[in-house]
């Protein structure tokens, strides 16, 4: 049984990773008007991989006894100045989230709520590969720099990157 605190934390963090996949739904739209439909497949996949968190968040406060209540999502910023920007801002973004896994985390361990604790451990592993991601994609946006010929290499690149969908919970 989820404590009531609890129930909140994972409810808002639903939220979240909805408000996530809102920003990468226009990330990916910034990359289409761009010309970059590599960059807007590797968007794409994000707002997949989003959605498929706060999916499984869902679930588990279903599975808990919990209800889930869905709040208002923000919108999103629409005007990026650079695919260097897009992830600047997207590397923010998943170290602001993996801050708010790493709370929902503590507050179960101070809980002793072990189960929650078990489930929200596939998170912040999973934020380790958000940020590393994020932060690659921007290591090869600076070693490109202005070369219009390594941008759409890099193009070519993220458009065959496909989204996964992680294993359903045992």
């Amino acid at each position: 049984m989820l404590s009531k605190k609890m129930k909140q934390a994972i409810n808002e963090q639903i939220t979240r990773e909805i408000y996530s996949a809102y920003l990468y739904l226009s990330m990916e739209a910034y990359s289409i008007a761009s010309g970059l439909k590599g960059f807007a497949n590797w968007f794409r996949v994000q707002v997949q991989e989003e959605l498929s968190h706060a999916g499984k968040m869902y679930d588990y406060i279903n599975q808990q006894g919990g209800r889930v209540i869905l709040e208002t999502i923000d919108a999103p910023p629409s005007e990026f100045k650079s695919p260097k920007d897009l992830f600047k801002k997207t590397l923010d973004h998943e170290r602001k989230v993996t801050a708010w896994i790493n709370g929902i985390a503590d507050q179960a361990r101070k809980e002793n709520d072990n189960a929650t604790g078990i489930f929200m451990q596939w998170f912040v592993t999973e934020q380790v590969e958000e940020e590393a991601n994020a932060s690659e994609m921007l290591q090869k946006l600076e070693l490109v720099g202005d070369n219009m010929g390594g941008l759409f290499m890099l193009d070519a690149e993220l458009a065959k990157r496909v989204f996964t969908p992680p294993a359903p919970a045992a």
